[in-house]
């Protein structure tokens, strides 16, 4: 965890006095004036406090430190200043967040005593952000883990959208595609809310009551309800609540939103799932891809053509690619499933698309000791790694 401190001054004497006072007890660096802060900012960052004069030529130091609240979030920022007006200190305070203002001249026991407080600010900010970011991660890999044996069918689809959710993403500058990730792994959860025949029987497209209708209808706006008490998953949440509402507004939820306003990753996971229920359903890519163009309204066109082009360009690639057969034995973290693993009985345990980590390699060993694996696995792997593993298998041959 840094501990450096950035002070900002014209006054180029008070930065030679503070280096020389705090030397030896502070990781202290300075800059002449705020266009120079802004450059050790970029070049010697990150800072844990970052302390400026108000009044400086060229860029003054409300201006400076609303940049570094904006590029370095979690820095504690402090201001000098030889104005004490109070209009424009609560000016300072509220356009740049500021810690600590300070007037000049300043005690040198007091502008150490507020750079110590700066740094158990920053400790603590920084401190309760990686505890909140462990738990927010736990939580997700302990429902993804859960989904996936829970739900091996949609979590496996999930899992084989990574790449075109990703791909969609950076061309539509999608900075947060994360979002639409963890969407697309965590949307099954309101399943867990219907009884077991209900969700069998949807899947299967057999006749469902009204009441039995309109439950799995709600089943997204139960899963959004769910997300949304996870801190930082609203984002999640919303896109998990319109991911079957159609472009121009109609379908469910039923409210005014539509458009551009429904989130894109709730319009892209349409797409991609009425795309999928087509392919089961028997169509082509093709086919089915022309069939959604020529269902005006459903879905957005640009999303959907990005779609259309990310499929015609991986089936060239896919049709250059080797699959590799081998034994649970031989998996490794990183390898991609090339068709659904099912027990020797029959029962799915893993989608064709799922990216394998340790944890369902381990699995799938533990099926195999129980009810036995139907092998080889059919999988495709990184280029690096097919020397390596055509090695393995031509020892064991």
């Amino acid at each position: 965890m840094t501990q450096k401190i950035l002070l900002v001054d014209d006054d180029v004497n008070l930065l030679s006095a503070c280096e020389r006072n705090f030397h030896g007890r502070f990781q202290l660096e300075t800059a002449a004036g705020a266009e120079a802060g802004l450059l050790k900012l970029a070049e010697r960052g990150p800072f844990a406090v970052v302390i400026s004069d108000r009044q400086m030529p060229g860029m003054d130091g409300i201006k400076f430190l609303s940049l570094v609240r904006e590029r370095a979030p979690d820095t504690v920022r402090m201001m000098l200043t030889g104005n004490a007006d109070l209009a424009g200190a609560i000016k300072v305070v509220n356009e740049g967040a500021i810690f600590r203002f300070l007037t000049k001249p300043c005690p040198v026991e007091v502008l150490g005593k507020m750079i110590e407080d700066g740094l158990a600010q920053f400790r603590l900010v920084t401190a309760e952000k990686e505890l909140l970011s462990k738990t927010l991660n736990g939580s997700i890999k302990l429902l993804t883990d859960i989904l996936s044996l829970m739900e091996p069918e949609s979590f496996g689809r999930a899992q084989a959208l990574h790449e075109v959710i990703a791909t969609v993403a950076r061309k539509f500058n999608v900075t947060d595609d994360w979002e639409i990730q963890l969407a697309a792994m965590l949307s099954p959860i309101g399943n867990v809310t219907l009884p077991a025949d209900v969700l069998l029987r949807a899947r299967k497209g057999e006749m469902l009551s009204k009441v039995e209708t309109q439950l799995v209808a709600n089943v997204p706006e139960t899963a959004a309800r769910l997300l949304a008490n996870i801190p930082r998953l609203e984002g999640v949440a919303n896109i998990v609540r319109y991911q079957h509402k159609n472009f121009d507004g109609t379908g469910c939820p039923v409210d005014t939103v539509k458009g551009e306003a429904i989130p894109l990753g709730a319009r892209l996971l349409k797409i991609l799932a009425d795309f999928s229920k087509l392919q089961d359903e028997g169509q082509t890519r093709a086919g089915a891809i022309f069939q959604m163009e020529s269902q005006m309204g459903a879905y957005d066109l640009h999303l959907l053509t990005a779609v259309k082009h990310f499929y015609h360009d991986s089936a060239a690639h896919a049709a250059g690619r080797s699959d590799l057969p081998i034994a649970i034995s031989d998996l490794a973290s990183g390898m991609v499933l090339c068709s659904n693993v099912e027990t020797l009985e029959g029962t799915l345990i893993l989608c064709a698309g799922h990216h394998f980590s340790d944890m369902t390699i381990e699995k799938l060993k533990n099926f195999d000791r129980i009810a036995g694996v139907k092998q080889p696995i059919l999988v495709a792997m990184p280029e690096e790694a097919l020397p390596e593993a055509a090695a393995k298998r031509g020892g064991a041959d």
